[in-house]
């Protein structure tokens, strides 16, 4: 059974986007721990029905289910957001993500490069479609989830889908530091209209998979694998271990809208800490900029969605 220490979520209900594996599926995993109602957006509703049935086994008593959400396919959104079926919802956690390889550049239906509209532009209309229940939600809260690798990338602002330039892990650090500016600039946004949703950024640091405890079936890690990956815990730690800091940054109270968190030791592995974001993760005139051509590549805008508490 899943051993959990942490802040409590009783009484809230948290969608985690990408929880059918992963990080995402550890952060979901200890939600359900904390004592919330879990909602996994999933893709593919194959796996989404295993996670659910492994946290289940997981966690006695655990209040988990899904909605199918695709993230690379707007039409997607407002039906996962009508099928939540719920009167408040406390937070939602940005989680998923997907990073390609090859030299190949690939696009969703609406010809946008899959990365930046999977981890950036999805999460942004998703959080449209999801702003009347978080606004009717007293202090709810927006989690995106990062990257270490946005620390070194910047956005080119002519070619935000590397449409001139493609390279497939720049690509992908870029789409992440686009969803970090995002968070930042959504917390901006939400502190100057009054409203008491608020925004937070987290990061889970260096995850491996032969330093993760086995899920069976949906995860076993070998004593081959592990033993090959013990060195490497110096530096990184397990999926389950990655997620304390993105579960910290949503459940505990004492988290405020604007914070960046990571682990401790060094961004990469560790408890749960407060940083200091990077200039450019958080620069004002490159976030409006990002958040206007955002607007205009999915025709929706987050913040028009969400009221003031006098509107």
């Amino acid at each position: 059974m899943t051993s959990y220490a942490g802040p409590s979520g009783a009484g809230m209900t948290v969608l985690v986007t990408g929880s059918s594996a992963g990080i995402g599926y550890f952060v979901a995993e200890q939600l359900a721990a904390s004592g919330a109602e879990v909602v996994l957006g999933c893709r593919d509703t194959t796996k989404a029905e295993l996670a659910a049935n492994t946290i289940a086994a997981q966690v006695r008593g655990a209040r988990v289910r899904w909605v199918r959400l695709d993230l690379a396919d707007p039409a997607s959104l407002p039906v996962a957001a009508r099928d939540l079926e719920v009167d408040r919802l406390d937070a939602v956690v940005l989680n998923a993500g997907v990073l390609l390889d090859g030299a190949d550049r690939r696009v969703n239906p609406h010809g946008h490069e899959l990365m930046f509209a999977t981890n950036h532009l999805g999460h942004f209309a998703l959080v449209h479609h999801l702003a009347p229940v978080l606004a009717r939600t007293a202090h709810s809260r927006v989690v995106t989830v990062g990257s270490f690798a946005a620390r070194t990338e910047r956005l080119d602002m002519d070619d935000l889908q590397s449409e001139h330039d493609y390279q497939s892990k720049r690509t992908y650090g870029r789409s992440k530091l686009a969803q970090m500016l995002f968070g930042f600039e959504l917390d901006r946004r939400l502190r100057a209209s009054g409203a008491t949703t608020s925004s937070v950024v987290a990061h889970p640091g260096g995850a491996l998979d032969s330093l993760t405890p086995s899920r069976p079936p949906l995860f076993v890690r070998t004593p081959a694998q592990h033993l090959r990956g013990l060195p490497a815990g110096l530096l990184l730690h397990g999926k389950h271990a990655a997620a304390h800091t993105i579960v910290h940054a949503t459940l505990d109270p004492d988290v405020t809208g604007g914070e960046l968190w990571g682990p401790a030791v060094f961004g990469m592995r560790g408890r749960p800490h407060r940083e200091s974001p990077k200039a450019h993760m958080t620069d004002p005139d490159i976030a409006a900029k990002l958040w206007e051509a955002s607007a205009t590549l999915t025709g929706v805008d987050p913040f028009r969605q969400i009221p003031s508490p006098t509107a």
